[in-house]
C-alpha cells in the first residue's frame, strides 16, 4: 500500500470562452488526490490522508476516492470548507490556477489527526503540493515524514504554486523539511525554474536534493521527456508525440506511475531503489511518461489504467 498524503479539493475548470462568459466544470481534484487514483488505476492498493470536508463538495470527493477503490481509513472528516481550485486552460492547453482556501478542510490536519502507528503494508508515503506549505498541515505532514523516514520510502513532487505559497522563502524552509526526508524527489523544470528562480539548472537542483539525501531525483519536461539522476549516474527518456488536449494531471500521472513502476518491479524500498541501475531507471522513466502522455490527450486529470499504458508497448514487469 502507498499511503497519499495531501490536499483534496474541487477544480472549477474554465475554458476559453467569448465576451463576458466562460464555460465552466466543477470536478474532484487536488494534485495528491490525483495521485491516489492513479496509483489505483494502475493497480496499486492506495490509501488517502487528508482533512476532506463534510459539505457537498467533501462528500464528492469522499465518493469518488471509495469509487476508484482508494481505501479511505486515513480521511479525516471536518466540518470545515472544501478548497476550490479554479483552473483556467488557455488556447495552448496550458492551464494557469487560482486556489480559494483560506481555513478549508485540506489545510487543517493537525499532528493529532495523524495516525499514530500506520499499517505494516504500508511500503511508502507521498507528499507534495501546497499542503508541504501551508499550516497547520505543512508541519503536521512534515512530522509523519520525519517519523516515517528510512523505514518506508518517502516520495516527495513539490508541485509549486506560487500563487498559493506566495511567499517563496517561506516555501524553501517549508520544503527543506520534506526534502531530508525523501528517498524519491519528483519535479518538473518548472517547479525548479519557480524554486530557484532560474539560477539552477536541473542537474544542479538535483544534485542538491541528493545531497540531501534523496536515492533518486526525476525531472520531467513536458513533452521532452524525462531524466532521472541517482548513484548510477543520469538516465533520459524522450517525450510522446502526441495530440494534447491539456496538461492538467500530468505530473500527477507521472508521479504515481513512477512509484507504481517501482512497485510492480518489487523495487519500492529505500535499499533498492539505492541500487537502480541504469537500465531500470530507463525502464521506470519510460513507463512514467507513457502514463502521462496519455493523460494529456485527455481533458481534465483523467489518469489511465494498467493496460493502457501497457497498450502503448509498456509493460508493467
Amino acid at each position: 500500500m502507498i499511503l497519499v498524503c495531501g490536499e483534496a479539493l474541487v477544480d472549477l475548470f474554465a475554458g476559453a470562452g467569448e465576451g463576458s462568459e466562460m464555460p465552466a466544470r466543477i470536478v474532484a481534484g487536488g494534485s495528491p488526490f490525483n495521485v491516489a487514483i492513479g496509483l489505483a488505476r494502475l493497480g496499486i492498493e492506495a490509501s488517502f490522508l487528508g482533512g476532506v470536508s463534510r459539505d457537498g463538495f467533501g462528500s464528492l470527493l469522499a465518493d469518488r476516492l471509495a469509487r476508484e477503490g482508494v481505501d479511505s481509513r486515513h480521511l479525516v472528516r471536518t466540518e470545515r470548507l472544501t478548497t476550490i481550485s479554479v483552473v483556467a486552460t488557455g488556447k495552448d492547453g496550458h492551464p494557469s490556477y487560482s486556489f480559494h482556501g483560506e481555513g478549508t478542510a485540506d489545510r487543517s490536519l493537525t499532528p493529532a489527526d495523524l495516525p499514530q502507528a500506520l499499517p505494516a503494508a504500508v511500503r511508502a508515503l507521498t507528499f507534495g503540493s501546497y499542503t508541504m506549505a501551508v499550516e497547520p498541515v505543512g508541519s503536521a505532514f512534515a512530522a509523519l515524514a520525519e517519523r516515517e523516514r528510512g523505514r518506508r520510502v518517502i516520495s516527495v513532487d513539490p508541485n509549486l504554486r506560487p500563487t498559493v505559497i506566495g511567499d517563496m522563502s517561506g516555501w524553501h524552509r517549508a520544503a527543506e523539511r520534506f526534502y531530508r526526508t525523501a528517498t524519491v524527489i519528483k519535479a518538473s523544470d518548472e517547479d525548479i525554474r519557480i524554486a530557484w528562480d532560474g539560477q539552477l539548472s536541473m542537474a544542479e537542483a538535483a544534485a542538491y536534493w541528493l545531497g540531501l539525501g534523496a536515492r533518486l531525483v526525476v525531472v520531467t519536461q513536458g513533452g521532452q521527456g524525462a531524466t532521472a539522476f541517482s548513484a548510477a549516474g543520469q538516465v533520459s527518456v524522450p517525450g510522446h508525440a502526441v495530440a494534447v488536449q491539456d496538461t492538467v494531471g500530468a505530473g500527477d500521472t507521472f508521479h504515481a506511475a513512477l512509484l507504481a513502476r517501482l512497485s510492480q518491479t518489487g523495487r519500492l524500498s529505500p535499499e533498492a531503489i539505492a541500487v537502480l541501475d541504469r537500465e531500470a531507471l530507463a525502464g521506470l522513466l519510460a513507463y512514467a511518461a507513457a502514463a502521462a502522455a496519455i493523460t494529456v490527450t485527455r481533458r481534465g486529470a483523467d489518469l489511465p489504467t494498467a493496460a493502457e499504458v501497457e497498450a502503448m508497448g509498456i509493460r508493467s514487469r
